[in-house]
């Protein structure tokens, strides 16, 4: 007979996938963000479809890489080396594509300082997910202790 407690291949796969369903996301809003506020102070208040469909695309594809090559380092317990040579990798991925699909009309400056932006959404990301652990840690064993105190009753 099947272990119900373990979790099967496919629930192990769909963890991920929503996993990476929900990064491509938070960092398409942040970088959509970055992008529009470039274009507002610009004095152009339209976006681009091909701009916003390239990083859709780009969130997704490094979206799996991070999940499966590079360590999810935004989930990590600790910021290592390991970790911040992921996020190096990424930003670097994001600023090569913005440059070559000229989001921000090949400006170098504006393009350091979205590599900026993307290290400091990476670093907020790891915090929040780490806040998040120690929250759902607290809450479990809240429940655990509640748990215990219900089956010491009921003996």
């Amino acid at each position: 007979m099947k272990d119900k407690k373990k979790l099967t291949l496919w629930e192990l796969y769909l963890t991920k996938e929503i996993g990476i369903e929900f990064k491509a996301c938070l960092y398409f809003f942040a970088f959509l963000f970055y992008y529009c506020c470039y274009k507002m102070f610009n004095g152009i208040f339209d976006a681009s479809i091909i701009h916003m469909t390239e990083l859709i695309f780009t969130c997704y594809i490094i979206g799996y890489l991070q999940v499966y090559l590079l360590w999810n380092f935004d989930e990590a317990d600790s910021l290592g080396a390991k970790e911040i040579a992921g996020m190096v990798i990424c930003t670097a991925l994001h600023v090569i594509v913005s440059y070559v699909g000229s989001w921000f009309d090949k400006n170098i400056g504006v393009s350091i300082g979205f590599a900026a932006y993307i290290l400091f959404t990476y670093i907020c990301v790891f915090f929040i997910y780490k806040s998040k652990r120690r929250i759902d840690d607290k809450k479990l064993n809240e429940d655990l202790k509640l748990f215990q105190t219900q089956h010491k009753k009921s003996e």
